[in-house]
């Protein structure tokens, strides 16, 4: 972000404003991490933010200090409607195309508030007065951090700062595993955990803390594991039907697809589940390497995110999708074999 974006944001800032911040729809660690992290941070500036999200959270992030102040849009459409059409700063984090605010999108479209943008997902879309956007990035929770600095508040970083932008970072880089974490990405967390952030009681809340009925649903999901290969794909598929065997609550499938990738010589993983009530196909994937899965999802299934993680969506049927799947990896096996 340019020094004359931050002079700006800091002149918005010297003053009461109502402030909305808001993630993408089904918020993740980094979603609510850095809205969580954000929030604080400017109650410390003087002002009262509302947070909200577009719809519920897994409750494995609702420890977060500042979680119980969440609005759910989805769940309080009038209430939460006149927020954000009364407000006069929204700043939207971890997503940069306003559809990917689900039943908030028409507020968000027709708001006159000034948008900022912190993200860091590839290809983001013109509708922020002000944006923040790096790709390198290892997460949204990593840039508000960096906003922090910018606006040369570091040093006001508390634990309920260091708290939510700790549980962002670690679990947008599957514990500081994936490529995109950095040196910078290790100091920052140092920074954290000496400003009061519990590293191992976070890890231990978000990870370390199933129900009997995850385990057992990844134990299913486990059983259709199904590896290619000739193209170093795994994946796997849970049904609606697997899902209400198994007591399934949002954010259970969480990491999931990574045991697909974690298979000696698999570099591209996938997993297809089914929704229902919305009538489509979730899927999740994950590539090593060079191997861009945001380009496979823009391509076919109507998403997209990172190179090595990204997320999408079919109308059609779990196994005409899966069909789909296989029948599309031809095209790309130079690229997978690279």
């Amino acid at each position: 972000m340019i020094l004359e974006n931050i002079q700006a944001i800091k002149a918005l800032l010297d003053t009461p404003k109502q402030i909305v911040i808001i993630p993408h729809v089904n918020p993740d660690g980094d979603a609510v991490g850095s809205i969580l992290g954000l929030a604080h941070y400017l109650k410390l500036k003087g002002q009262n933010p509302s947070v909200m999200v577009p719809n519920a959270f897994p409750e494995f992030l609702s420890w977060i200090p500042g979680a119980a102040d969440i609005v759910i849009f989805d769940e309080a459409i009038e209430k939460a409607s006149k927020i954000i059409q009364e407000a006069d700063l929204i700043f939207t984090l971890d997503f940069n195309a306003l559809h990917r605010t689900g039943e908030a999108e028409a507020a968000l479209t027709t708001s006159k508030a000034i948008k900022i943008m912190i993200d860091h997902h590839q290809a983001p879309d013109d509708y922020a007065t002000y944006m923040y956007s790096d790709v390198s990035m290892s997460s949204t929770c990593e840039m508000v951090y960096h906003f922090i600095d910018m606006m040369g508040d570091v040093k006001t970083v508390n634990s309920n700062i260091a708290t939510a932008l700790y549980t962002g970072i670690m679990t947008d880089t599957g514990s500081f595993r994936f490529a995109s974490t950095s040196n910078k990405t290790h100091k920052i967390v140092a920074h954290l955990i000496e400003a009061g952030a519990n590293n191992a009681q976070i890890h231990n809340n978000v990870f370390d803390a199933n129900d009997p009925s995850r385990l057992q649903l990844l134990g299913v999901a486990l059983n259709s594991l199904t590896i290619l290969k000739s193209y170093r794909t795994a994946f796997m598929y849970l049904s609606q039907k697997d899902l209400d065997d198994n007591d399934f609550k949002k954010g259970d499938t969480e990491g999931f697809v990574n045991y697909c990738l974690s298979l000696k010589g698999i570099v591209l993983a996938a997993i297809f589940i089914e929704n229902s009530a919305d009538n489509i196909i979730k899927i999740s994937l994950r590539s090593k390497g060079n191997f861009s899965v945001n380009e496979l999802s823009r391509a076919h299934f109507n998403g997209g995110g990172h190179t090595n993680a990204a997320g999408g969506r079919s109308s059609e049927t779990l196994e005409e999708t899966i069909t789909r799947f296989k029948n599309i990896l031809p095209q790309y096996n130079t690229l997978i074999n690279e």
